[in-house]
């Protein structure tokens, strides 16, 4: 009997010893650690600085409305689909295929507030997410089982074909905004032109 549990444990701590080996061969490590004890999972928001410099926000001589429908304009411009526009709000997607396997979606988001003596002024608060996707290929295969022979896979000529999130992150300020910001005062302009 103890000559039975010490080849078991002996059975299971080799294999434990070997799952270790094979994680540490991988690089893979206690859950949250890295080689040097400091979190897997940086904490973005630490190098969130809230420079005034880096606004996603510019101020308009008009009011809430025509701010609005100044962005709304700019983005169907340039080829946004609006998808929401609730009061004082503006959503637009775009899609992109820079590579045959790579989709990207830019997701813009616009909110007006009132601003000034009597609502004269609204400022446009603008931020824009880029979503990175990848086409994933996933080989359909069939497998048949013998019992004296035990099982065969056969591969089929098929694939599901699905794209997968791989990256996301909100557009940093810059010139990405400087040009929308451009476009809406023109937008504005020719919209005051025309009264």
């Amino acid at each position: 009997m103890t000559g039975s549990f010490s080849s078991t444990a002996a059975a299971c701590a080799l294999t434990c010893a070997a799952c270790a080996c094979l994680l540490a061969g991988c690089g893979i490590s206690a859950p949250f650690t890295t080689k040097g004890d400091k979190p897997a999972h940086s904490q973005v928001y630490q190098n969130e600085n809230f420079h005034a410099d880096e606004t996603f926000s510019r101020l308009f001589d008009s009011r809430v409305e025509e701010t609005c429908e100044a962005a709304r304009r700019a983005l169907l411009s340039q080829g946004y689909l609006i998808t929401d526009t609730p009061k004082g709000r503006i959503t637009g997607r775009k899609h992109f295929q820079p590579e045959g396997d790579v989709h990207v979606e830019i997701s813009f988001n616009v909110v007006c507030v009132p601003d000034g003596q009597g609502d004269a002024l609204t400022t446009a608060f603008v931020s824009a997410q880029q979503d990175r996707y990848s086409l994933k290929k996933t080989p359909n295969s069939s497998s048949i089982g013998v019992s004296a022979i035990g099982s065969i896979s056969l591969p089929l000529s098929s694939s599901d074909d699905s794209l997968v999130k791989v990256a996301s992150e909100t557009i940093p300020a810059g010139a990405f905004y400087d040009r929308f910001f451009a476009l809406m005062q023109r937008q504005l302009g020719d919209r005051a032109a025309d009264k």
